[in-house]
């Protein structure tokens, strides 16, 4: 029997039209028009990225005599922007790798929400599945907050690789702490849900 609670039905259809437009955008902003520009099918395909370069590369000088009949432009200071004039499969392959992967992890993080919103059509969101549901929202944040900073160094590392903006972009990741403790805290939450849900069905199974 389900627990009456101050959250309505048209609540939870709200809930799910406003996620369930989220994940729509976010595949096809973030995943379907990103690879159409990569195969050439989309006007404008990606063919810069942001990126971070060594100290000496921020003379401007340097940099122009560096990269002159590579196809590469380096323009900016301590955040520059690898620009190719014109960037080949691999390479819009690897320029929009990491921004396709990330929609990606946020497009599953957006189902795993909608799965939970619509158990709340029932009025009872502790159900063991939700509990599933958040471990899986919760590993997931896990592997995005690793993969977010590591997967945009490889690709620009691999499309630097073998020319001299090699020596002027170096390899470098930056973490951040914080997705990180959200994901423990997706994990804690989920498992509050499992002890929950088990605890209040043994008290039912004695009734």
């Amino acid at each position: 029997m389900g627990t009456k609670t101050w959250w309505s039905r048209t609540d939870s259809r709200f809930l799910e039209a406003a996620l369930g437009l989220a994940a729509v955008l976010v595949g096809v902003f973030g995943v379907l028009l990103p690879a159409l520009g990569v195969v050439g099918l989309r006007d404008g395909p990606m063919d810069s990225v942001e990126v971070e370069p060594d100290a000496a590369a921020r003379i401007p000088e340097k940099v122009s005599a560096a990269v002159t009949g590579h196809g590469m432009t380096l323009t900016g200071t301590r955040r520059a922007e690898l620009v190719f004039a014109d960037p080949d499969l691999g390479q819009r392959l690897l320029l929009a790798l990491p921004g396709v992967v990330g929609s990606l992890f946020l497009l599953l993080v957006l189902v795993l929400l909608f799965k939970v919103a619509r158990t709340l059509s029932g009025g009872d969101i502790f159900v063991p599945a939700n509990a599933r549901r958040l471990s899986a929202l919760g590993l997931t944040v896990l592997v995005q907050a690793v993969l977010t900073p590591v997967l945009p160094a490889l690709t620009t590392e691999m499309l630097v690789r073998g020319s001299p903006m090699a020596e002027q972009v170096p390899f470098s990741v930056t973490f951040t702490g914080e997705h990180v403790l959200l994901a423990f805290l997706i994990l804690a939450l989920g498992e509050v849900f499992r002890r929950g849900t088990k605890l209040r069905a043994d008290t039912e199974g004695l009734i």
